[in-house]
Order: C-alpha cells, then structure tokens, then sequence
C-alpha cells in the first residue's frame, strides 16, 4: 500500500471522494490489496477468523455483480432482511454497481411488516437469512414479483449468494465488459432506507451513491481511525452501512464482524480493535458493566481517586491513564484508542469516564436523510458535549433562532436526500425551495462552530440503541391490540 496517497502529515486520512461503488472497490484493492479488509468466525466459538482481503473483496464483488446484472437487477428493487455477515457486504456492493436500488430492513420486524414493506418499495428480488425463511414466505405471499428468496448462506432451499458469485466469477473471466462498462449515475436512487425502527411504517428515504460517497469522504478526514475495527452496528441503519462499509473501504480498515451482543465480550479481547463506531446503547452498557466489575472488588473509590490524580497530571502533559487503567481497559481489547459515536444523545457522564480511562469518543450528529452524517468531532479538536463542527460539504444554518441562539438545524449539501418514497408531501414539507432539509432539530452554534444539540421539535423518540419510534405508531398499535 502507498500509505502517501491516503495519509497527511498529521497521520490522518486525506480527503478521497469516488465515483461510485465500483470506483471505491476496484481503488482500495489498488490501495490496500492484500491488506485483511473483513474478518469473521464461521461459528463465533471458532479459534480461528475467517480473513478476507481486499482483492478478494473485489473479486467477490465483481463475481456477484455481474451476476446481479446478468439478472437484470438494474433498476430493480432488491430487498435485503440479515444480520451483519460477509454475505451482507457483498450484496451491498454488488447490488449498487449492479444498478440496483438497495432496500435493506431489519430482519427483525415481524413478517407482515416486512412484507407491507417490501411491497411499498415494489421490490423484485429478496435476499435473505435462512432462519428468516418463514418471514421470506410470509414477504412472498404479499409480494408476487418474488419468485424465490436467495439466501444469504449456502441453502437446500434455494440458490443462495454463493452459488451466485461462482455463476457471476464465470461471467465476469469470460467477458468483464458489463461489469466495467456499465455507466453508474452516482446521482440516481441506489438506497432506499425505511426509517422506522418498530412498525415497519416509516417513510423511505433516498439516498444516491453520491450523497453516501461525499460524506463518507468528508467525514473521515477528521478522525484518528485506526487498521482495525468490530462491526456491531445493524446495517440496515446508513450509519451501520455507509460509515462502516463504505467508509472503512475507503481507507483500507479491517473490519471483524461480530457474532452478535453475547459474544462481543470475548471478541474485543481477542481482535483488540484500535476505535470503534457504536451508538450510545453499547457504551451505556460497558460503562455499566464497568462500573458494576469494579463495585464488585470494592475498588469503586481507588478507581475514582486515581481518575482524579490521573486528570490533575494530563494537565501538566504528564498522561499514564494506560499505565493507571490498563485492567479496565483490557477489556476492550487493550488497544482501543477512540470511538465514535452518534445516532443519539450521549451522556456527558459517560464520555469523561471513557475520556478518564484514555478512551476518546467522538460525538457526531447525523439523520438518515444526510446519509447520514451531518457534523461530527474531530480527533484533533474535540468540544465533549457538542457533535462537532459540520461538514464542509454541508451548508448548516438555524431556522429562526430565539434570543439564546437556538433554532431548528437546516442543511443542504451533496449528502442530502433525494427526496422521500412515492411521497411528494412529505419531501416537500422536508426540503424547502432553497433545497435545505428540516431537519426537525434544535440546536445552536458555538465560538468555533461547533454545534449543539438542545431538543427537538418533531415527534420522534430516538431510544439509546439508535431505533426511531414514532409516538403515532405507538397509539396506533395499542389501539389496534386485542382488548
């Protein structure tokens, strides 16, 4: 790898913004080519990871799209309901630079409204887990165009995206052609996300290629990140796709896909990942569990004191939190240096606890309509209790501020939405003539830019683990339920 061609002399990720998907692949295979870009264990108790570098990134990619376009997935809907697997990045990628519109969904809905949804997008293909496969049938009852799911994993039941990938790497060896010259227009419909967290009823936002891209690209000049990193985040959510997958292609970050929360323990020992990307849900916790552990050996008070002295000395330059806290932090693996954060308000409390233990956490600030980062903290500047200064490719600006400075945050930039589903009311009410999106939001700006979130003025919960629950949805299913 020619690390001068992504890194500046602060140590931090140039500025790179591509084309397209294809274009970020077939780049970080030039890049980081034989670099580990996704690591997994078959069976989470595995001993050992399943590694897969960059190249094969590509050509796994490149064997799945051509196969997807052979298929005619350009222009189609393509629904996706799974867990976070190699198989999910795959299809990502693949389904993009294939044309297709991406609808990723939380496999955990229930299948009716997995189903009215799908069908709101009017998607023709449906790729899915295996264990999903009564929800498949249940999506397939309500949804004709689906003939048959494709499972993500080898299946007696179907084709699955392997089988897949081995008819798309015979395509592409005989003539690559289609997969090469295949124009992508970076600003059409690529990603339809559903913004609901409970029902299945929210609205679908969309996102082009180029909205997903030139955030990314802004984004992570910023930030410290390290060669390796845990995926925990579900991918439905663009926070879980475009900053861990796209983001982390683009400057050849391995990511280790965890097995899920039960074995996320033993996996940060094992792979000791150097930062992090979480919603507040997964740092409340280990703060918690923290905490509760050194209750527990009666050194509640001596971790405190020491926090203190340990606080008094970094302001004379003298820092030995790893020396002082290297137990606590062994259980992160030993490495972890920073972790971003967003999708929800962070509790101050909890952020100088990591800050105490020399864990950093950047605050960010994003909606699924921005793609969705809109300002995040950067690593050589950060204001704890702000999300950061916004985005260069963003122009961020307060509706009407009151006499304290504070007002509803508008934005407009390369990385906002299309506009919403077959809903011109609504996308109307969103972005305004002048092309800024109501974010519904309040907030104000700080001495250097920085911004502040102070409340909200649309009904939407926003809980911990970063799901929306809208009120109305509530009303409407209590109302609903049997008496």
């Amino acid at each position: 790898m020619k690390v001068n061609e992504t890194i500046n002399k602060e140590g931090l990720h140039l500025r790179r913004e591509f084309e397209n998907m294809r274009d970020l692949i077939e780049e970080a295979a030039r890049l980081y080519s034989d670099r580990i870009a996704y690591s997994y264990r078959v069976n989470p108790r595995d001993k050992d990871a399943v590694k897969v570098s960059f190249l094969q990134l590509r050509d796994d990619v490149r064997a799945l799209a051509s196969e997807f376009i052979a298929r005619g997935f350009d222009g189609k809907k393509c629904a996706l309901v799974a867990k976070l697997s190699y198989g999910w990045v795959c299809t990502y990628f693949a389904a993009l630079i294939a044309g297709a519109v991406l609808v990723p969904l939380d496999k955990d809905w229930h299948g009716v409204d997995l189903a009215d949804t799908i069908k709101k997008a009017e998607a023709e293909f449906l790729i899915c887990d295996e264990e999903l496969s009564d929800k498949a049938e249940e999506i397939m009852k309500v949804n004709e165009s689906i003939t048959a799911p494709i499972f993500v994993l080898e299946s007696e039941k179907g084709e699955s995206l392997a089988s897949l990938m081995q008819l798309g790497r015979a395509k592409f060896n005989e003539d690559s052609a289609p997969y090469f010259e295949r124009e992508i227009d970076e600003t059409r419909l690529s990603l339809l996300v559903f913004t609901s967290g409970t029902t299945g009823k929210g609205k679908g936002v969309m996102l082009s290629q180029r909205a997903i891209l030139s955030d990314m690209a802004d984004a992570i000049q910023y930030i410290d990140f390290s060669e390796k990193t845990v995926g925990v985040l579900p991918p439905h959510h663009t926070f879980g796709s475009s900053v861990m997958l796209a983001g982390h292609a683009s400057i050849g970050s391995e990511i280790y896909i965890s097995g899920g929360l039960k074995y996320i323990t033993n996996e940060l020992k094992a792979e000791k990942p150097g930062h992090l990307v979480l919603v507040p849900l997964y740092l409340e916790t280990f703060y918690r569990k923290i905490l509760a552990n050194v209750k527990s050996q009666g050194k509640e008070k001596l971790v405190m004191r020491m926090m203190k002295v340990s606080n008094f000395l970094r302001k004379i330059g003298i820092d030995l939190r790893k020396k002082f806290f290297g137990k606590i932090r062994e259980a992160f693996g030993g490495e972890l240096k920073t972790v971003i954060s967003g999708g929800a308000p962070l509790n101050k409390e909890i952020v100088d606890f990591f800050d105490g233990i020399g864990i950093t956490t950047l605050n960010g600030y994003g909606i699924t309509e921005c793609a969705p980062i809109i300002a995040v903290n950067h690593s050589k500047k950060n204001r704890p209790g702000s999300v950061g200064p916004a985005l260069l490719i963003d122009d961020v600006k307060l509706d009407n501020p009151n006499e304290d400075g504070e007002g509803e945050i508008l934005v407009k930039g390369s990385n906002v939405m299309i506009g919403y589903y077959k809903d011109e009311e609504a996308t109307a009410a969103a972005i305004d003539s002048d092309g800024y999106f109501h974010t519904g939001d309040i907030g104000k700006f700080g001495p250097d830019g920085e911004i502040y979130i102070t409340g909200r003025i649309k009904n939407l919960i926003i809980l911990s683990n970063g799901k929306n629950v809208y009120p109305e949805e509530i009303e409407n299913e209590l109302v609903s339920a049997p008496g």
